[in-house]
């Protein structure tokens, strides 16, 4: 198991954001962590990167206990997120925030994020921060690869973007699983999220209410009601 969580607990002030939740993810495997605004998805995520206080029975990434990990010791480990909002140094320039991203590898070789993302080698001197938000969401993703991770978090890759542009990194996200990498996704948008996932937890006040293969998800009433606008 490359990722085992187990009563993960996250808490701002006296509000409980997640609940004791129970998360696993084996190595080559595209899991998403779907529910609404609020649900403790987010929170997830930032608790297994050690960017908020957290609790845990249990939190071990490739058989290390993560809890006793700071944040930026992560990466070097091969955990790597792109974050809610992309998170690009908007001053640099694509070539600079890639080399930034290499920094855990000690080389700097953006040639097959280049491939993978034409449009990013067209404008690689550019400032990044007056690219279009697809072109953004295009430079957080070949940053977070630049460093070569065993587990991507992807925190709403489709966040802000119009329809094109979204199915667009979806496809990008489903060949990046194709080539191996293991990813754990978190995506409101549970329909794209269930499709193109082998696997699916559903968070609802901050706990896992469902999991399960994403095709049993997809056709679970329940489901298909709260998230996907009822039967199909």
């Amino acid at each position: 198991m490359l990722l085992d969580v187990r009563g993960l607990q996250v808490s701002y002030g006296g509000i409980r954001a997640v609940k004791g939740i129970d998360l696993q993810v084996q190595e080559g495997e595209l899991v998403c962590l779907i529910g609404a605004n609020g649900a403790g998805k987010s929170s997830t995520l930032r608790a297994l990167c050690r960017l908020v206080p957290s609790q845990a029975q249990k939190m071990a990434f490739a058989d290390t206990d993560m809890r006793a990990s700071p944040a930026f010791r992560l990466p070097h480990q091969g955990l790597v997120m792109v974050p809610e909002g992309r998170g690009i140094f908007a001053q640099l320039t694509v070539e600079e925030n890639l080399a930034i991203g290499a920094y855990t590898r000690g080389k700097a070789d953006p040639s097959a994020q280049y491939e993978r993302f034409p449009r990013l080698k067209e404008r690689r001197r550019q400032i990044a921060g007056t690219l279009s938000g697809g072109e953004q969401q295009m430079l957080a993703l070949a940053r977070a690869l630049m460093s070569e991770p065993k587990l991507l978090l992807l925190d709403e890759p489709s966040m802000g973007l119009a329809p094109l542009m979204v199915a667009k990194i979806f496809e990008i996200v489903a060949e990046i699983a194709r080539q191996g990498v293991t990813i754990l996704l978190v995506e409101q948008n549970a329909l794209l999220a269930l499709e193109l996932s082998a696997r699916g937890y559903v968070m609802e006040s901050g706990e896992v209410v469902l999991e399960g293969p994403s095709a049993v998800l997809l056709a679970d009433a329940r489901v298909r009601e709260a998230y996907l606008g009822g039967s199909a």
